[in-house]
C-alpha cells in the first residue's frame, strides 16, 4: 500500500519559526537582574465546557509557574484546570529521530526515490531497511529531499503554552495574562564629556535594554525597574547575554524615560510604544543631557597598588550643582574632546544605585605623569605584641602644573603614628589620610613612623 507523504522541508519549517501572533496590547517591564514581566492580552476563543486550548508565542525562557490568567469580562467565567508548557520545537533531526522504526522516503540529486523503514540517522547518514529486507545505508549530502507522512506528535514550531479549561460560555473574549521570564535584563549606560578646563561633566544616560527571552514582543508599553528586588533562589537555567555598547552620540531633545519612584525603587516609563525584538539590543535615553560641577583629584593608595596614582571624578548628583536626579547602576564612560573636535576615551568605571544628593566617585584611570612609591626604611619588634615600622612615601609631580595628591595608608591593630612631618587624619579604624601639595617638577617626601599593637 503506497503512503500518503506531506514534504515537510527545511526553508518552510524555518519559515514557521519567525512568524508571530502578536497580542492585542502588551506590557513588558524589565529588571536588572535577568528578569522580565509581561501583561498581554489577547482574543481568546473558548467552547462551553471543558476544552483545551493554545497560547501560542510565549518567550523559550518563560517561567510557567508564573502565569497568571483573567478574563476582562467579569461576567463571564473560565478556569484553567490544566497547564502544560511545550518547547520541543520542529528540527530536521528531530523529526528523524521521531520516524525511527517508521517508513519514510528520500529523494536524491538523480531522482532516485529510496523508501523503506527507517533505522538509524547519524553521522550525516541514514540507514534504511526497505521491503525486500535490504539494508541500505544512504549519505544525506546526496538526498534533496525527505518525505514524511506526517508532523510527528510532540514536536510544535513555536513555543506554546496548552491549558485545559473549563468554561460557561462559548465565544471569544478579552484575556490578560500575565507571566515573568527570564533571558530580559537592561543597564544604565553612561556618556560624560569633559569640559576643556576640566571643572564639568556634560552627562547623558542611556537604558541598554537587552531581550534574549525567545520572544517579540511588538509595540509594547515598556517600563524599567531600578533597584534590587529580592528574588528566592532556582537552579541557574541558562548563561545570560551581556550587553555590549558603544558610544553614542548625544540626542537633542530625545524622548526618553519618564521617571518615579515605585515602592522602594525607581520606576521608568516610556510615554511611547516600543518594539523588542528577540536576540536585540535596544537603546533608549534615560534623561535630558545635564551639565554638572565636577573635581579632578589624585589617590594613592600604596597598600593597594604601590607605584601609580588614580584619578578620581568626583561629583555630587544635587540639583543645585546640575543633576539631582535618580542614577540607577550601570557603566559610566568619560570623554574629552580634543582641539579638533576628536572624542578621546579617558576612562569608564561603574556607577552603583545613586539617590539624589548622594556623592559619587569615577575611577578613570591612573596619571601619567605623576611618580610614587613607599619604602619602609625601619622596623623593630619590641614586644611580641608591639611593633614600630618606619615608611618613606616619595610623591614626584612631573605634570606642568600644581598637583594635590592623597594617601590613603592603610594600617591594621592598635595603631599609633610617633612621628609625621606631614599633617593628617584619621578616616577610620584602618586608614590614616595625607592631603600633600606638589609643585610642578618637585618631589615631596612622607615620613612617618607607626607603633602597631596586635
Amino acid at each position: 500500500m503506497k503512503i500518503r507523504t506531506t514534504t515537510i522541508c527545511l526553508g518552510l519549517l524555518l519559515t514557521a519559526l519567525v512568524i508571530n501572533i502578536y497580542a492585542d496590547d502588551v506590557a513588558v517591564t524589565v529588571y536588572n537582574g535577568n528578569l522580565g514581566v509581561v501583561r498581554e492580552t489577547r482574543q481568546l476563543e473558548f467552547q462551553k465546557g471543558s476544552g483545551k486550548i493554545s497560547f501560542i508565542d510565549v518567550p523559550s525562557l518563560i517561567d510557567p509557574t508564573s502565569v497568571g490568567f483573567k478574563l476582562q469580562d467579569q461576567s463571564k467565567s473560565v478556569a484553567i484546570l490544566e497547564q502544560n508548557y511545550a518547547y520541543d520545537l520542529v528540527s530536521p533531526e528531530k523529526i528523524y529521530s521521531k520516524y525511527i522504526d517508521k517508513e519514510i522516503e528520500l529523494i536524491n540529486k538523480d531522482g532516485k526515490i529510496f523508501t523503506g523503514i527507517l533505522l538509524s540517522f547519524s553521522g550525516g547518514a541514514v540507514v534504511l531497511k526497505e521491503k525486500s529486507e535490504k539494508i541500505q545505508i544512504i549519505r544525506m549530502d546526496e538526498i534533496i529531499n525527505t518525505n514524511f507522512p506526517d508532523l510527528p506528535d510532540g514536536l510544535i514550531t513555536r513555543p506554546t503554552l496548552f491549558w485545559l479549561y473549563n468554561s460557561d460560555f462559548n465565544g471569544k473574549t478579552a484575556c490578560d495574562v500575565s507571566y515573568q521570564t527570564s533571558g530580559m535584563n537592561w543597564t544604565a549606560e553612561y556618556v560624560g564629556i569633559l569640559s576643556e578646563n576640566e571643572k564639568n561633566l556634560d552627562l547623558t544616560g542611556w537604558s541598554s535594554i537587552t531581550n534574549n527571552s525567545g520572544a517579540t514582543f511588538k509595540d509594547a508599553t515598556l517600563k524599567l525597574v531600578a533597584g534590587d528586588i529580592h528574588r528566592a533562589p532556582e537552579p541557574r537555567r541558562r548563561d545570560m547575554y551581556e550587553a555590549e555598547s558603544m558610544y553614542m552620540a548625544k540626542a537633542a531633545q530625545a524622548t526618553g524615560f519618564e521617571e518615579k519612584e515605585f515602592f522602594e525603587y525607581h520606576l521608568y516609563t516610556l510615554p511611547r510604544k516600543a518594539t523588542l525584538a528577540n536576540n536585540e539590543i535596544k537603546q533608549i535615553s534615560l534623561f535630558e543631557p545635564a551639565m554638572t560641577k565636577i573635581d579632578k583629584e589624585f589617590y594613592f593608595e600604596p597598600d593597594v597598588n604601590n607605584r601609580k596614582v588614580k584619578v578620581i571624578l568626583k561629583f555630587t548628583n544635587s540639583k543645585e550643582l546640575g543633576l539631582g536626579i535618580p542614577l540607577p547602576e550601570g557603566r559610566a564612560r568619560i570623554f574629552k574632546a580634543d582641539t579638533d573636535g576628536s572624542m578621546i576615551l579617558l576612562g569608564e568605571d561603574r556607577i552603583k544605585h545613586t539617590p539624589k544628593d548622594e556623592k559619587l566617585e569615577l575611577n578613570i584611570g591612573y596619571a601619567f605623569d605623576i611618580s610614587v612609591e613607599e619604602k619602609i626604611l625601619d622596623y623593630q619588634k619590641i614586644t611580641d605584641r608591639v611593633e614600630e615600622r618606619t615608611y618613606e612615601i616619595s610623591l614626584r609631580n612631573h605634570k606642568k602644573e600644581d598637583a594635590t595628591i592623597t594617601v590613603k595608608k592603610r594600617l591594621y591593630g592598635e595603631w599609633n603614628i610617633l612621628k609625621s612631618n606631614h599633617q593628617y587624619t584619621k578616616e577610620d579604624a584602618n586608614t590614616a589620610i595625607f592631603k600633600i601639595p606638589v609643585k610642578a617638577n618637585e618631589e615631596v617626601l612622607i615620613n612617618i613612623r607607626v607603633r602597631t599593637t596586635y
